[in-house]
C-alpha cells in the first residue's frame, strides 16, 4: 500500500493506493499554521477491512510529528482511532 499526501494552504488529503488503484482518502483542513483537522475518511468498499484507514491515519500522524503540527480529529474514524491508540495521542491538540 502506498499513501500519497496532497497539501495546499487551506486543505489537504492522504490518499491510499493498492496496486495502483485508489483504496481510500482522508481529508483535512488547516486550522491555523500549527494544526489541522481530519474531517473525513473514506475507504473504497472493495478495500474494507484491509487497514487502509489506519495506514492513512498513520501517515497523518507521521506528517504531524515531522512538521511539529497537531491534529484535531473530527471525523468519527480518526477520533475513535486516537482514543484506542495511546501511542498516537502525542499529536492531538490538548
Amino acid at each position: 500500500m502506498e499513501v500519497k499526501q496532497n497539501n495546499d494552504e487551506k486543505h489537504g488529503s492522504f490518499e491510499a493506493f493498492i496496486d495502483g488503484r485508489r483504496a481510500g482518502m482522508m481529508t483535512y483542513t488547516w486550522a491555523g499554521e500549527e494544526r489541522f483537522i481530519i474531517d473525513h475518511t473514506e475507504v473504497e468498499e472493495a478495500y474494507n477491512g484491509k487497514g487502509v484507514g489506519k495506514e492513512m491515519l498513520l501517515a497523518a500522524v507521521d506528517f504531524a510529528r515531522k512538521n511539529n503540527k497537531k491534529i484535531i480529529p473530527l471525523c468519527p474514524f480518526a477520533k475513535a482511532s486516537f482514543q484506542k491508540s495511546e501511542e498516537l495521542q502525542d499529536v492531538l491538540v490538548n
